[in-house]
């Protein structure tokens, strides 16, 4: 026994709470426009994927499949924390790329709406309007693993928590791409 199930449990609790207020914020987000033609645009269409790609992280099991070990209940009890945690702590990180992903697409209509200042695209905005998808575009493809990890990483480290037994980001993909994908 090394006595840390207790700052395994509080890290759990702090992870789970974590993901629960990135789903509240994915799933405040709209996800449809107030104009019909606005439907298949670049941002909306990303809200729409971002609603889904949260719907999903918030459904999809957990693994709940834990080694048994040979040291007794502390020993059964620590394996089972590192599981949750894992579970808790990939969820958040896909929640965390949702959630930033989503507020550049928010960002993105807040441009448009300024480019078309209540009136409907026409020719005279192309170029404004292809200057907010090329920003759009460029913004999501700075939502990446290592930037999520990291910047997750350092406000853990920031806020005092016990990070001691956090996942790799590796394990974090390998539980992202193990979750079935709907379709």
């Amino acid at each position: 026994m090394d006595g840390l199930n207790e700052y395994r449990t509080a890290r759990v609790a702090e992870v789970l709470e974590d993901f629960r207020t990135l789903q509240y914020y994915i799933a405040a987000a709209p996800s449809e426009p107030y104009n019909s033609e606005d439907f298949y645009t670049e941002g909306w269409a990303a809200l729409r994927q971002c609603a889904m790609d949260g719907q999903h992280i918030l459904n999809c099991a957990a693994d709940t499949t834990v080694p048994e070990t040979s040291g007794g209940e502390d020993e059964q009890q620590k394996a089972e924390l590192k599981q949750v945690l894992l579970d808790a702590y990939a969820r958040r990180h896909e929640a965390q790329k949702i959630y930033l992903r989503q507020a550049a697409a928010q960002r993105w209509i807040e441009y448009r709406e300024q480019v078309l200042q209540g009136h409907r695209p026409s020719s005279s905005h192309r170029r404004q309007l292809r200057a907010c998808d090329d920003q759009l575009r460029n913004e999501l493809q700075q939502v990446t693993d290592d930037t999520i990890y990291q910047s997750l990483r350092n406000s853990d480290a920031t806020m005092g928590r016990w990070t001691a037994e956090d996942p790799s980001l590796r394990a974090v993909q390998r539980w992202v791409r193990s979750r079935p994908q709907t379709t």
